[in-house]
């Protein structure tokens, strides 16, 4: 079976490709979530250089920090043909790699160093002595650091003073965007109508490895029936074996917490009441680790008058797979292992047209500089965009926008986001023309309504001529 092509990641690629022009050795951290193609970017970077890869075991109930070391050394045994090592200190090992590796253009990859050293409160001390003493002395050689529990990393080697000025490039892996998920659909060979595209894309995200499994002769709700509806669905279990790996023994109160957030976004407040924690303490760092991991969102508003953040904000799940499994898999999961939806189509299924809907804005907030060159609007002329919430006081009605940008010359372009098999109708526009009303803001500014959309509009709606742009998502996949 052949490879697929390796799709997108521009930028990541020649931030990369950047260091080879260095006349110094490079330390590299790549973080981002779990299946997003952190080890497949290496991969690429360095396919035609000498390169090492070494990964760190899978979190267990019978993993420690010895069987970590024991499969380091297993690994450079291999790796090196240098057999009857022991792995009984990491700085023996991280030294015994740095000299085997002294000289010449060299790539080095610690992939998942979450697992491999957080079990070891030595791990990290040693690989950074083995760095300053070793490894940095090669200036052809480029050692990266990568994982997925985000957190861990920007705690012990980001915001450490142990890597302090040694770090070279710090990479972010993000999902893939829309014409390049377009463009890895393409390479699978799936040639859905650009609706059926968008629905799978609501389901997966961005998400390289999600995309890799679709099978192209089938419909898009057949492959996410495929996923998620059968009792062996290859990510029927994918919830539950993210936070693990990820979280550990604290994945219970994670999963807690992004449960909560299931019907939309929520207050710090909202959540340490009915989670009955108080504010601050443990619960405030759960929720910056969920943020660091991808798999939350905070969103700021913002006065509209002064350009400046508020104090308000809402925590919202922000990774699309999470929100449908949590939403829709999650409640049908006992029903599914008994295989009571094989042979039922999902469009049959209560409320499949409405959780499609709130995954498609998602999708359009994770895409948001595809509406701004729509709308021919320059970043740097942003003050600020996001979903805007406006609270309910005595003085001003509660107003809630899918997607707000305020531009530096007092425009504001408030966007709604549809998705419908149906065509869309002329009613829209009372709803946004409501929320117009509620927005509060001054007298010079100007506001205007965009619609975003992936259906066709009703003839009333496009004679209408009510909004000043309306933006067929479809076409933001080519």
């Amino acid at each position: 079976m052949r490879r697929i092509r390796f799709i997108g990641r521009d930028n990541p690629l020649e931030k990369l490709k950047s260091l080879l022009n260095k006349r110094t050795s490079s330390l590299v951290v790549i973080r981002g979530r779990r299946r997003i193609g952190k080890s497949r970017l290496v991969e690429e970077f360095a396919k035609d250089l000498p390169f090492l890869s070494f990964s760190g075991l899978p979190p267990s109930e019978n993993t420690n920090a010895q069987s970590q070391r024991d499969e380091f050394a297993r690994q450079l045994q291999e790796r090196l043909g240098l057999p009857g090592l022991k792995g009984d200190d990491w700085g023996d090992l991280f030294t015994l790699l740095a000299k085997q590796t002294a000289q010449g253009r060299r790539i080095i990859l610690l992939d998942e160093i979450t697992w491999m050293g957080s079990l070891d409160p030595n791990f990290l001390g040693k690989l950074k002595i083995a760095w300053d003493l070793y490894f940095s002395k090669n200036p052809e050689l480029i050692l990266i650091l990568c994982g997925s529990v985000s957190s861990w990393i920007e705690k012990n080697i980001i915001s450490s003073t142990g890597f302090f000025g040694r770090i070279s490039q710090k990479i972010i892996l993000e999902e893939l965007k829309l014409p390049s998920c377009n463009q890895l659909l393409a390479e699978v060979g799936y040639r859905g109508s650009p609706m059926e595209k968008l629905m799978l894309l609501s389901i997966t995200g961005g998400v390289p490895w999600y995309l890799e499994l679709i099978n192209p002769e089938l419909s898009a709700g057949e492959n996410i029936k495929r996923f998620c509806f059968e009792k062996d669905g290859i990510l029927l279990d994918e919830f539950r074996q993210i936070f693990h790996d990820i979280f550990g023994t604290r994945s219970e109160i994670y999963q807690k917490i992004v449960r909560l957030l299931i019907d939309g976004p929520k207050e710090y407040k909202e959540i340490s009441s009915l989670l009955t924690y108080s504010s601050g303490g443990p619960l405030s760092e759960y929720m910056n680790e969920l943020c660091i991991s991808g798999y939350v969102e905070k969103d700021y508003t913002w006065s509209i008058k002064t350009g400046t953040l508020s104090t308000f904000f809402r925590y919202r799940l922000g990774d699309n797979f999470l929100r449908f499994y949590l939403k829709y898999v999650e409640p049908k999961f006992e029903k599914i292992t008994k295989g009571y939806y094989t042979n039922r189509s999902l469009g049959d299924l209560p409320g499949w047209s409405s959780i499609v809907g709130f995954q498609f804005e998602n999708l359009v907030l994770h895409n948001r500089k595809l509406i701004l060159k729509q709308l021919n609007i320059n970043p740097a002329d942003i003050i600020y965009d996001n979903p805007f919430f406006q609270r309910k006081t005595t003085k001003q009605e509660g107003c809630q926008i899918d997607y707000l940008i305020q531009t530096r010359y007092q425009t504001l372009f408030l966007c709604e986001i549809k998705f419908s098999q149906n065509s869309i109708p002329l009613s829209v526009t009372e709803e946004v023309e409501e929320k117009m009303k509620r927005l509060k803001y001054h007298k010079g500014f100007s506001c205007v309504p965009v619609l975003i959309h992936a259906s066709d509009l009703s003839s009333q709606l496009r004679k209408s001529d009510y909004f000043l742009k309306t933006i067929d998502f479809r076409e933001c996949l080519k």
